[in-house]
Order: C-alpha cells, then sequence, then structure tokens
C-alpha cells in the first residue's frame, strides 16, 4: 500500500479507534496494517503480522487444518475487492490456539490505489482449542464429525473425475483417522483393482505403487472381510490376525501381505456401495497410532463411504454420457472418399460438457460427374434434438446434391426451403462446395456460404487467406432469398479449411483474434503432411477455454506429375 504519510497516519488512528479486531490486507492478501484490538486477539504482534499473507499465516477449519486456497471465502472477498461475511472461519493464535471469529470483509478507499480491504471479526465466542489436527486413532468430537463429512460432501461432489475423487477422499481420511488408506474398486466386468494405497509420512500422504495394481477375483463364499466389503455385505474390523490362518483365497493372501508390509495392527473395511451396485471398498488402517479401530468408527466410515459412492456414481454417469454422446456423434459423421489428386481428412472434437451433443457436423462425397462435394456446418444448439437436425440436414443436402447437378448455391436454396416444413431445425451455418478438377489438372472450388466461418486456403508456399466471397445469411431465416456462389482456382499442393466457430471462438475475445490464430498456424504448417497439419492446428488453434464442440475438415490438392 503506497500513499503519503499524513494518509497513512489517519488510516492507522482509524484502525486503532475500532472496537474489533481489524486489518487492512493489499489486493494480494498481504497483512498492511493492524490494530491493536486485532494483536491482542491474535497474540501476535504488529510486526509478526504486517508483510504476512493473512490466509496462509491465519486462516484455518475447525481442525486447525490449512484453508484451501480456493475454498476459503475470505481470501477469495479480498482478492475479488467484494465485500462478503461469514461465521466459519477459524483464525491461529500465536500461541498456535484457534479463534473462532465471525468476519467481514470489504474494500476500503482511502485514497491509495489499489484499495485496500478492511477485514474486521471478533470472537464467536465458541471455545478455543489447540490448532492441530487430531491424531490419528483420535476421537473427533460430533462437531469434528460433521465438519469432516461436510467436506466430504463439498469436496468429493465438485468433481465429475473418478480418479481426483478418489484422491480427494485419501486426502480427507489420512492422517486425520488413520495413517494408512486403501481403496479398492470393482470394474465393470466384476474385476477388482487396487486403486490406491496411501501412506502418512511427514505430513504428507504418499502412494506405494507396489501395493496396487490388479487383485484376485472377488470370491462369492469367502468370509473374510475384504471379500465380504467387495461383495457389499458389512462392514469389518480387522488386524494382521485375521489374516494368519490357511487363506481361502487370493485376496486372503494379498490382505496378508498388506498388513505385513504396512505394519497395520488395526484396520476397518466398509464397502462403496451405490444404490444400484458395490463400487469397491474403504479400507483405513493404523500402524504409528498405538488405538485401534472401534465400532463407532465403522459408523463414521460408513457415512463417508456413502457420501463417497454418490459422488462415483455421479462421475460414472457423466463419462457413461460422455461416452455415449461421442459414440453417437462418431456414428452421425460420415466416412471420407478416397479421390485422386487429393488428400483429405477430418476431425471432430466434443463439447466438453457430456451431455451436449453438438451440432457441429461436416461431409464428403464424390458426385454423378465426378466432382467431390464438401459441406460443413452447425446446427443450433447442444442438445439431442441439434445432432439430429445436423443428421436430417446432412441426409438432405445428399439427396439433393445427388440427385440434381446444379450449382452449390441452388443446392442451398432448396435445403433452406425445405428444412422449415421437413428437419427439425429451426436455424443452421453451413458451407456447401464442388470441387471439380479440368482436363489440364486444374483444380476448382465453387462454394456458397450460409453464415458459417469462411473457408481458409492455404498455399504450399505459406500463404493463407480467407475465402469471404460467396457469403450469405444463415439457414433458417429467409428461405427465399437468393444464394450466391464463387469461384476459386486451387494452386498445387494448397490446403483447403472448412471447421466450425468451436476452433476460433472464445468467451471475452474478438471473433478476429481466434481468425488470425487459425490464419496464422495454418500457414506455419503448410509443409506439414497433411494428418500432421490437421492434428496441429486443432492442438495449436482451439482455444483452451472453449466449451463448443468443433468439426474440421481439410483438403489438399495434389496434382499428378
Amino acid at each position: 500500500m503506497t500513499g503519503d504519510s499524513d494518509s497513512q497516519e489517519a488510516v492507522a488512528k482509524a484502525l486503532h479507534a475500532l472496537g474489533t479486531g481489524a486489518y487492512l490486507a493489499d489486493e494480494q492478501g498481504a497483512i498492511v496494517a493492524v490494530n491493536t484490538r486485532c494483536v491482542e486477539l491474535l497474540g501476535r504482534s504488529a510486526p509478526d503480522l504486517v508483510g504476512q499473507d493473512a490466509h496462509d499465516l491465519l486462516h484455518r477449519n475447525s481442525c486447525g487444518e490449512p484453508v484451501p486456497r480456493a475454498q476459503c471465502r475470505m481470501r477469495e472477498s479480498i482478492l475479488a475487492g467484494r465485500t462478503e461475511q461469514g461465521d466459519d472461519m477459524w483464525l491461529e493464535r500465536g500461541d498456535g490456539t484457534l479463534l473462532p471469529v465471525e468476519w467481514l470483509a470489504t474494500p476500503c478507499d482511502i485514497g491509495t490505489r489499489p484499495s485496500p480491504t478492511l477485514v474486521l471479526f471478533h470472537s464467536a465466542g465458541r471455545s478455543e482449542r489447540p490448532a492441530q489436527r487430531p491424531p490419528a486413532g483420535g476421537r473427533l468430537s460430533e462437531l469434528e464429525r460433521l465438519t469432516l463429512l461436510a467436506e466430504t460432501t463439498t469436496l468429493l461432489t465438485s468433481t465429475l473425475d473418478i480418479h481426483e475423487a478418489l484422491r480427494r477422499l485419501i486426502g480427507l481420511v489420512v492422517p486425520r483417522l488413520a495413517d494408512w488408506a486403501v481403496i479398492d474398486l470393482i470394474g465393470e466386468r466384476d474385476d477388482v483393482w487396487r486403486f490406491a494405497v496411501a501412506h502418512a509420512e511427514g505430513g504428507t500422504v504418499v502412494f506405494r505403487e507396489d501395493l496396487q495394481g490388479p487383485m484376485p477375483p472377488v470370491p462369492q463364499e469367502s468370509s473374510m472381510p475384504l471379500s465380504r466389503a467387495l461383495r457389499g455385505v458389512a462392514s469389518s474390523l480387522a488386524g494382521p490376525e485375521t489374516y494368519q490362518g490357511p487363506p481361502d483365497s487370493g485376496i486372503a493372501l494379498e490382505q496378508r501381505r498388506l498388513f505385513e508390509t504396512t505394519g497395520m495392527h488395526s484396520a476397518v473395511l466398509v464397502p462403496i456401495r451405490s444404490l444400484h451396485a458395490v463400487l469397491g471398498a474403504l479400507t483405513l488402517g493404523r500402524a504409528d497410532q498405538p488405538e485401534r479401530f472401534t465400532g463407532s468408527d465403522i459408523v463414521l466410515l460408513e457415512d463417508i463411504a456413502r457420501r463417497a459412492s454418490l459422488a462415483l456414481e455421479n462421475a460414472h454417469l457423466y463419462q457413461r454420457q460422455r461416452k455415449v454422446a461421442e459414440t453417437m456423434q462418431r456414428h452421425l459423421l460420415p466416412k471420407l472418399p478416397r479421390t485422386a489428386h487429393r488428400g483429405m481428412t477430418a476431425r471432430y472434437l466434443a463439447a466438453p460438457d457430456a451431455s451436449e451433443v453438438g451440432g457441429d457436423w461436416y461431409d464428403a462425397f464424390t458426385l454423378p460427374d465426378g466432382a467431390t462435394a464438401l459441406a460443413i456446418g452447425d446446427v443450433v444448439g447442444h442438445d439431442l434434438d441439434a445432432a439430429a437436425g445436423m443428421a436430417q440436414l446432412r441426409n438432405m443436402l445428399r439427396a439433393y446434391a445427388l440427385s440434381q447437378q446444379r450449382p452449390p448455391s441452388k443446392i442451398v436454396e432448396w435445403l433452406d426451403e425445405a428444412i422449415l416444413d421437413i428437419a427439425e431445425v429451426s436455424m443452421a451455418t453451413m458451407i456447401f462446395a464442388r470441387m471439380t478438377e479440368n482436363d489440364a489438372g486444374q483444380c476448382e472450388l465453387c462454394w456458397t456460404n450460409a453464415g458459417h466461418p469462411p473457408p481458409l486456403l492455404v498455399t504450399h508456399e505459406g500463404a493463407a487467406r480467407y475465402l469471404t466471397d460467396g457469403h450469405g445469411i444463415l439457414l433458417g431465416v429467409a428461405p427465399e432469398q437468393v444464394r450466391p456462389d464463387a469461384t476459386v482456382q486451387l494452386p498445387p499442393e494448397a490446403t483447403l479449411v472448412l471447421y466450425t466457430d468451436g476452433l476460433i471462438e472464445s468467451p471475452g475475445h474478438v471473433l478476429d483474434e481466434g481468425l488470425n490464430r487459425l490464419r496464422r498456424h495454418a500457414a506455419s504448417l503448410a509443409h506439414h503432411t497433411l494428418e500432421s497439419f490437421t492434428d496441429h492446428l486443432l492442438a495449436r488453434t482451439r482455444p483452451p477455454d472453449n466449451d463448443d464442440d468443433v468439426a474440421l475438415l481439410a483438403v489438399r490438392h495434389m496434382p499428378s506429375c
């Protein structure tokens, strides 16, 4: 914070006049000024506070653990410069105890730029306690149990990645409840995979890859704890003595090895069970702490496992939806024809949202007169209706183009009139083109554009330009309008690029930026093989924050020698 000495002195007086704890934080979250009450409440001197990152130094949860930066409301309000308040924060005092506080953070205009944030806080009246995580084997209070369950729900339901959800689950229970955690998962064909064996070492969680991997099948008659958990029968307590007798299965042998290697003297095993199936099992073990697990621990672990199963089922559903969407989209898109003197390749990337089956499409086929028809388009919408409309539009286009030897503009005019009554398409963009080769071996492209991003032509020498002629309005707006055609001759080894807007559009950026990026990268890739050209162009050009699907069709003119 910068400013003259008079303003700084005035700020200091104003802070000290406040009857509650107060400090100022700059735009990075660092403390720049504190008042006397803040020093008293936190048990820290002003020099110990000023210049420190407030979040890293003070912000804790009820167990004394640092609050993840992305989950700290107070930190977010400081960085965003907005007013917020809460009663869910614990501040770590100088002696290591936790101070439960109610707080208010608000921007403060004191004549400096950028404006700092004023944070006011006072004791919430709840009991102070040591700022340390309960050791593995320690009994959690009812509040700590509720906090753990709330954290489990929040962290696991905020991701749709199964592996990330399971890693978060391990981070929640190790070392808070145990110093070992084991997760076994059941696959689609009932195969068992030991996904993780994790151990708390020096404040971090270490994964033992040597103990992870494929497991023997689940025996249906075994009474051993893990076998019962993986069948969804019951939760159990176990120890090394559980597996000292003659093993009844391959899983029992693996469990004996696990206990011997980890040194666990006590463990609790619970099923991870959804409404429809058993997904796996969670095992927590204690080796470094003398306390053994009891029946009361089973109740807590079963509640955690239920919450984990809901998150895993959501993640499984998301992945299945995405697989169905991508499979459907692939089946709707055509195989490219093999034609003399021209190479052709296409790519399709689905939208990041699994439920969004996009309306982007491409097509290429050989016409009766030997010309090659090229098309690319985008039906408005991101759902199954859009995909169905896309399929209708493509099929109608093929029917008109194959039955009528007319210019592209006329084909699209007929298509525009027909979709109002036949296809379930409200609006769409597209380019339709004919590529022909004359007796001299010259390649000619004739096209019409219905509101779609313009084709890009890249010469072998790296000169790239957009083909902006032949442009008309999108389909579904004015079907009676006459559409234009445009014609261009393609130089030898030139590459024609047809694409949808997902390749160039980015939130917060103008379309020209995306068009310029596409043009520059395409020019730089002119000497690559067509497959390499397409893959690199897609990887380099698609904006990272794009949430739309992308279709890309590239054609290269390769005249005979």
